[in-house]
C-alpha cells in the first residue's frame, strides 16, 4: 500500500518515446512542475500530451516543446505560449483542439469506464467533422470518445502514502479526471502526510487511482498574466 517512490526521477521511470500522457494543470495552475522538468531531462521524444494546454513558452509543457519532445498536443487553447503557435501553424506539431468542456468529459468519460458520449458541443464546426451526429431533444448531439494514457501525471496539494489526494482551490481543475484515466498515474503533492491525517470527506481522488506518489520541491506558481488593479 506504500506508494511513496522518491523523486520525480523515480516517478516517471517507465515513460518512454511514444506514449501518451495525459498531464493535470489548467495554464499554470495545478501543473506537476517537478514531472515536467524530470521529462525534459529525460529526453523523452515523440509524446502525445493531453492538457488543457501547454503552458508558456519557457514554463510547464512549453519546455518540452522547446526540446521538440512532444509530436501532438491534444488540448482546448494554445493560451499564452507563442513557440506552441508557431509550432502549430508550422505543420511541426499535430494538434488536437477540443472544446474545454468536451475535453474535461472525455478524460472524465475515460477514467470512468464509458467509451463515448453525445454532446452538442461542437456540432456544425470542424470539431464535428466526420464523427457521428444523432438528434436528442430536437437538437444534434455528436459522438465524442474517450480519452486514456499510458500515464496521468497530476499535482496536489496534500497526498497520502496510500496515494489519497486533496487539490487546493483552482488548482483542482483537470487533475481529478486525469487521475482516473491512466493506466498508471502519478501524483506530486506539497504536502505528503501519514494515513488518517486528510478528513476522508474531504479527500479528491481516492488513492485506488494512484500508483505512485511523492512530496515535489521548489514549486514556482507562476502567473500567466498577473493584473492588478492601479490604486486610487
Amino acid at each position: 500500500m506504500n506508494k511513496i517512490v522518491k523523486d520525480a526521477q523515480e516517478a516517471i521511470k517507465g515513460i518512454t518515446d511514444d506514449m501518451t500522457l495525459m498531464l493535470g494543470g489548467f495554464g499554470l495552475c495545478g501543473i506537476p512542475e517537478n514531472c515536467i522538468s524530470a521529462l525534459v531531462k529525460s529526453g523523452v521524444k515523440g509524446l502525445t500530451c493531453i492538457s488543457n494546454n501547454a503552458g508558456v513558452d519557457d514554463f510547464g509543457l512549453g519546455l518540452l516543446l522547446q526540446q521538440r519532445q512532444i509530436k501532438k498536443m491534444v488540448s482546448s487553447y494554445v493560451g499564452e505560449n507563442d513557440e506552441f503557435e508557431r509550432q502549430m501553424l508550422s505543420g511541426e506539431l499535430e494538434v488536437d483542439l477540443i472544446p474545454q468542456g468536451s475535453l474535461a468529459e472525455r478524460c472524465r468519460a475515460g477514467g470512468a469506464g464509458i467509451p463515448a458520449f453525445f454532446t452538442p458541443a461542437g456540432y456544425g464546426t470542424e470539431v464535428g467533422e466526420g464523427k457521428e451526429v444523432r438528434i436528442f431533444n430536437g437538437k444534434p448531439h455528436i459522438l465524442e470518445s474517450a480519452l486514456l494514457a499510458d500515464f496521468a501525471i497530476v499535482k496536489a496539494w496534500k497526498g497520502d502514502r496510500f496515494g489519497n489526494l486533496v487539490y487546493k482551490g483552482t488548482a483542482r481543475n483537470f487533475n481529478p479526471v486525469m487521475a482516473m484515466a491512466g493506466k498508471i498515474t502519478i501524483a506530486e503533492v506539497e504536502h505528503l502526510v501519514e494515513p488518517g491525517e486528510l478528513d476522508p470527506n474531504q479527500i479528491h481522488t481516492p488513492g485506488v487511482f494512484v500508483q505512485r506518489i511523492f512530496q515535489g520541491v521548489n514549486y514556482e506558481k507562476r502567473i500567466e498574466q498577473r493584473t492588478v488593479r492601479t490604486k486610487s
